[in-house]
Order: C-alpha cells, then sequence, then structure tokens
C-alpha cells in the first residue's frame, strides 16, 4: 500500500525558514518523481516544485524558485522542501505527491499518489 506522510508544517514570520519532509513507503521510492504542491483555501491545487527519480533533475514554479529548495534521499525514501524567505502568500497545505514517470511532471492531474497534507502558516 503506497503511503505519503508529510510533516514539517507550521506557524512561521514572513522572512523565515521551515523544512517540509515526507515519508514514502509501500513501493519503489526511486521509480518515482516526487514533487511538492499547496493548496491555498479558495484556490486550486499549485505545483511548487518536482525532483527526478534520481534526484538529479529540478523544477520550481517562478513564485518559488530562488526560495524553495525540493531534494530526495533515496536511501531513507524520503522528499524534502526547504522553504527560506516566506511570505504570507505561501501560506497553504502543502502535499508532497509521487508519479511514476521519467520526466518533471507539473499538472495534478498527472501524479498517482498524494499525501494527507501539512499545513504552513506564514504571518506578516
Amino acid at each position: 500500500q503506497v503511503q505519503l506522510v508529510e510533516s514539517g508544517g507550521g506557524l512561521v514570520q514572513a522572512g523565515g525558514s521551515l523544512r517540509l519532509s515526507c515519508a514514502a513507503s509501500g513501493y519503489t521510492f526511486s521509480w518515482y518523481a516526487m514533487a511538492w504542491f499547496r493548496q491555498a483555501p479558495g484556490k486550486d491545487r499549485e505545483f511548487v516544485a518536482v525532483i527526478s527519480r534520481s534526484g538529479a533533475n529540478t523544477y520550481y514554479a517562478d513564485s518559488v524558485k530562488g526560495r524553495f529548495t525540493i531534494s530526495r534521499d533515496n536511501a531513507k525514501n524520503t522528499v524534502h522542501l526547504q522553504m527560506n524567505s516566506l511570505k504570507p502568500e505561501d501560506t497553504a497545505a502543502y502535499y508532497c505527491a509521487a508519479d511514476h514517470s521519467l520526466g518533471l511532471p507539473t499538472t495534478a492531474p498527472e501524479y498517482d499518489c498524494w499525501g494527507q497534507g501539512t499545513q504552513v502558516t506564514v504571518s506578516s
């Protein structure tokens, strides 16, 4: 049974940092591209960042480029999102997702598996 469990969310002041983690189980982690999405109340789920199976390639939404870094540890079946210089507009529930893809998919329907989400709140 595939399971993704996010952690690391919380309340932080603008300009601060958080590191999200996603622990995967139930499948061969290194066969899947991994991504982070976010969803604010009343808005659609939004792509944040994706990392390839090996970790060699990454891609970011323009809104987070230069501030967020996605990484993965295939030995530990985990993916991380380091978020720096946080802004109030980064406030959302953050979800990790897995896709059995060789590429870097950036749309939610392409993803097979989802975690339950972790809340990030950035105060001004």
